[in-house]
Order: structure tokens, then C-alpha cells, then sequence
């Protein structure tokens, strides 16, 4: 969970902050269930998003 945080802050997260809290809540939401999740790639699985390496994970082991 740490390193999500991180990631947050380092990559998305604009320097002088957000303008309302509604103007944070949207990029954060994106940047988290969208960005995160099914765009940016990951080390720790061969350069495949989070979301992506599960949806192969269940495919193998026959969840849907």
C-alpha cells in the first residue's frame, strides 16, 4: 500500500496541491481505479498492470 501512496505523490499529485477537495476526489479516483490499475505498467509483474496481471491469473486458474 505504500508504494500506491508513493506512486500517488511522485507521479500524480500536483506540487501546489488540488483547488477543492471535489477537484481531488475526481483525479485521484482516476488516477487509482484507471491509471494505476490498468495503464501503468508494474516491475514486479513483467511491465503488466496490476489489473491485467489478474485477469491472466484468472484465466488460468478458471475464476471469472
Amino acid at each position: 500500500m505504500e508504494r500506491v501512496f508513493r506512486s500517488l505523490k511522485s507521479e500524480w499529485v500536483p506540487p501546489t496541491g488540488y483547488v477543492s477537495p471535489l477537484e481531488a476526489q475526481r483525479d485521484l479516483s482516476y488516477y487509482l481505479m484507471q491509471r494505476y490499475n490498468w495503464l501503468r505498467p508494474h516491475q514486479y509483474n513483467d511491465g503488466v498492470p496490476p489489473a491485467r496481471a489478474e485477469e491472466k491469473l484468472n484465466v488460468l486458474s478458471g475464476i471469472s
